[in-house]
């Protein structure tokens, strides 16, 4: 019996790595397909499928095309400085209103949680939005992307199951002790979380760092916009000369400069998701959303 249970095991051990390797491969060869075409030089593309490049004839003048260009390095700043301000205030208003919720004793708990999925639920749209955010004179400032997306409801409530997961022992301790709520958050509560505040912290960077219907929507200026804007206007541009030398498409091809931008946008996120990979399993197991 044992042994027939080992073996069932066994295959399906072999079938679940199998999977997940098909899936690591429909996820590697595309990103591999991109990197290739970046450094594939001028008349290079039609003559292979696209997935490798000759070491000898490979170049590198799409992605140096883009970090000498000054608008790339003004998008670039743009999008850190909304991607680290952004997540920031994410994090300063979410685990405050998350703290809260998930204290059981507290008067008007069950009132409170209806109130905040009222607006989860029912979107008031695009243009109140707008209104609201010209109306506070936010328009052409970095603020306008950053102070409408100051919480997620659905974030935050992933990270009120979290906090909810903490032993209630040590906060009566703290309460006994004379802690007010502020101490017992900031001595005991965030100190074992974490993996919730890299999870939701990690959430929350990639939506800034990839947003740009909103900087298109409230940033007129072009000094303002964005690295995924900049992205979005090249590859709409019927033009490429606007943005790059002429003398550069005579080592490089347009599909090149588009293959390096996308890479040069998405490359930031996959240097920081490995630090974080672990507490970011365990902070989304633990804060699920429970029925």
């Amino acid at each position: 019996m044992a042994s027939k249970r080992s073996r069932e095991d066994a295959v399906f051990k072999f079938f679940v790595h199998a999977f997940l390797w098909f899936i690591l491969i429909i996820m590697i060869v595309p990103l591999w397909r991109v990197l290739m075409l970046s450094v594939t030089p001028f008349g290079y593309q039609d003559k292979t499928f696209g997935l490798f490049v000759n070491p000898a004839v490979w170049t590198s003048e799409a992605f140096m095309q883009f970090l000498t260009h000054p608008s790339f390095l003004t998008a670039f700043r743009n999008s850190l400085i909304i991607m680290v301000g952004g997540t920031v205030l994410n994090l300063l208003l979410t685990v405050p209103m998350a703290y809260a919720l998930s204290v059981r004793d507290l008067p008007g708990r069950k009132l409170l949680n209806i109130l905040v999925l009222i607006p989860f639920l029912f979107n008031p749209g695009l243009i109140p939005l707008y209104l609201v955010v010209t109306g506070l004179g936010l328009h052409d400032t970095l603020l306008a992307v950053i102070v409408p997306t100051g919480i997620s409801i659905y974030n935050m409530f992933i990270m009120r199951n979290f906090f909810m997961e903490v032993p209630s022992e040590f906060m009566e301790s703290a309460r006994i002790d004379g802690a007010g709520e502020l101490s017992i958050l900031l001595r005991i509560v965030l100190p074992l979380s974490l993996p919730i505040l890299l999870t939701i912290g990690m959430f929350y960077a990639v939506s800034h760092w990839n947003e740009f219907f909103a900087p298109m929507l409230y940033l007129n200026d072009n000094k303002l916009q964005p690295l995924p804007l900049l992205l979005r206007n090249i590859l709409l541009a019927s033009n490429m000369n606007d943005y790059f030398d002429y003398a550069a498409f005579q080592k490089t091809s347009i599909q090149s400069l588009k293959a390096a931008s996308v890479f040069i946008t998405m490359l930031p996120m996959m240097m920081i998701y490995p630090w974080i990979q672990k507490y970011f399993v365990k902070g989304t197991l633990a804060g699920g959303l429970k029925g």
